[in-house]
């Protein structure tokens, strides 16, 4: 078992987590290869990308600045299959809305598999990922209820924000 190879895997999941809920796409493209896929399938969407630019404008689109998202993945069960390559599987539990939509909210659990590839710089990338839905439950809020929020990488106050007398 490699586990310092499983632990810089775990650090590219969580790159990855973090740069689509700020719409960080410079980080984005260091993450998968040129060749990488995508394949989400959720109770209310499919959303699928083949090739690095096709998963970049897809994203760019997905986690836009009116998007309000947090993703977290726990649970790896990493696999160095040789030298260059290995698996993960992830357990997914994630929360969006949508303000440009009424305030759809989206939250949800799942289930990762993805295959990663070591580079020519040593560094691990995801070839392909893709998820299929545990739970999901989709709904409109009324009010966002928002004090704070990151919306495609930049920090916004929400309406409710403290002000100091």
């Amino acid at each position: 078992m490699d586990l310092v190879e499983m632990e810089r895997i775990k650090r590219l999941k969580y790159s990855y987590c973090r740069a689509i809920d700020s719409c960080d796409l410079a980080t984005l493209e260091g993450i998968f290869t040129e060749d990488a896929s995508i394949d989400y399938f959720g109770g209310s969407y499919r959303f699928s990308a083949t090739g690095r630019d096709e998963i970049l404008t897809a994203m760019k689109y997905a986690f836009h600045d009116k998007l309000v998202s947090c993703h977290s993945v726990t649970m790896p069960v990493i696999d160095v299959l040789s030298p260059t390559t290995a698996t993960g599987q992830w357990r997914l539990v994630d929360y969006a809305m949508n303000l440009a939509e009424d305030n759809k909210v989206t939250v949800g659990a799942s289930e990762y598999v993805d295959d990663y590839v070591l580079d020519g710089a040593g560094n691990w990338r995801i070839k392909s990922s893709r998820y299929t839905r545990v739970y999901e439950q989709v709904f409109l809020q009324d009010h966002h209820n928002l004090t704070h929020y990151q919306l495609g990488g930049g920090h916004v106050p929400g309406p409710f924000t403290y002000v100091e007398e």
